[in-house]
């Protein structure tokens, strides 16, 4: 696998070498490559500044499209509040708020159309683990005068202390993930090594007990005769830990996730032999994570079963589980539309904002990512969310 001339691609190339050869066994767990190339505190993708979100950049994200995402969120925060019967404080954390705009979206639509009571009420947590995102955001997001905004880290959170609804969009597709395959009709790893002074994979005994605990609690058996030889898929362990550590500061409210995946037993169907992991760059989707290094985003889709089972666990209920632009109509994306015939907008205006809110709901693209809302401590009636008032089409 050759590294392409890029000065960051290089000094990880150095790190991963290293890192292999100081290895026990010589190798590395490809969650641990994934964790390099995306989050190395100096050269990693997410935290060096290469990171670019939009036309410009390696990819497309909801708020990208303009305003109308992160308004309607608003609108669904606000209904949260009153459910909890407009808790004071009340907190919204951000988790991974990329180049800031949806947290620029929100909190100016809460601040120009939101109740008094609600803005008094708010306080907005962002926690992003790239230094060059919180700069570029703390650009971007100057001080509201009626909002109150902090950037945290998850040790600054006391257990079991907020009252409020975490919230991420297109976060967990991007939490590293373990490369899996049935070999000899067991479940084993992949992980890399080194040939030659260059990246290669190899097969063994899986790095942890919990890979096969993960497809116990998602009810699914890669040993089974309809998964062929060689069959090659992720798993995300990390989004276990991510939704515990959620679940531990979580006093009573809601985690909203939307993100684009499945339910498991569509995630592991047999004929998605090769799995979901693929890569961005300069709006260019491949499936090479070894190409690039530093300079490209890498992903996999999210197992929600996963994450409902698991949030059970931690006292985390599935409040619901639909598409985003399902959830995005019932919050009143079809009514914005039918505004837009309303003679107060040019053509030109016209047709680039109905393009935007189409992409939003397009079942075939943003529309279809997956939106689930889990609650703690709640009772049926706060369960009641205008966002769900649609039925899931998963």
């Amino acid at each position: 696998m050759s590294l392409p001339e890029f000065s960051n691609s290089q000094q990880l190339q150095k790190i991963l070498i290293s890192e292999i050869n100081s290895s026990p066994q010589k190798r590395i767990t490809f969650a641990r490559y994934m964790n390099l190339v995306l989050y190395h505190q100096q050269y990693g993708y997410y935290s060096s500044g290469i990171v670019s979100i939009g036309s410009k950049g390696d990819f497309f994200t909801s708020s990208s499209l303009g305003k109308d995402f992160g308004e309607l969120l608003a609108v669904q925060f606000e209904q949260m509040w009153q459910n909890l019967a407009c808790p004071n404080p009340f907190f919204l954390v951000e988790m991974g708020a990329g180049n800031g705009e949806l947290a620029q979206d929100i909190l100016n639509f809460i601040q120009n159309e939101g109740s008094k009571d609600f803005i008094a009420a708010l306080r907005y947590i962002i926690i992003e683990r790239s230094p060059a995102l919180i700069k570029l955001q703390q650009e971007l997001l100057t001080p509201y005068e009626q909002i109150k905004l902090s950037w945290q880290t998850w040790s600054d959170l006391a257990p079991n202390t907020i009252e409020g609804c975490f919230f991420s969009n297109e976060l967990v597709d991007a939490l590293p993930v373990h490369l899996v395959t049935k070999n000899h009709n067991t479940l084993q790893e992949i992980y890399l090594d080194l040939q030659d002074n260059q990246l290669t994979e190899t097969v063994a005994a899986i790095s942890t007990k919990k890979l096969a605990q993960y497809f116990e609690l998602i009810g699914i058996d890669l040993a089974d005769a309809q998964y062929p030889p060689n069959y090659r898929t992720e798993v995300n362990l990390e989004a276990l830990n991510w939704l515990e550590q959620v679940a531990a500061k979580l006093k009573r409210g809601y985690v909203l996730t939307i993100d684009y995946g499945y339910s498991a037993d569509k995630y592991y169907r047999p004929a998605r032999s090769q799995g979901t992991l693929q890569c961005h760059y300069q709006h260019r989707r491949h499936y090479n994570p070894y190409v690039n290094l530093g300079y490209q985003d890498i992903t996999a889709h999210i197992n929600f079963t996963a994450l409902e089972r698991h949030g059970e666990l931690y006292d985390l209920r599935t409040i619901g589980f639909t598409q985003q632009g399902l959830f995005l109509m019932a919050l009143g994306l079809g009514d914005r539309l039918n505004q837009l015939s309303d003679g107060k907008h040019n053509l030109a205006e016209i047709f680039k904002r109905r393009d935007a809110l189409h992409q939003l709901i397009d079942p075939t693209g943003l529309g279809g990512f997956g939106v689930l809302i889990q609650g703690k401590n709640l009772t049926k009636q706060e369960q009641e969310l205008q966002g769900l008032n649609t039925p899931s089409m998963f």
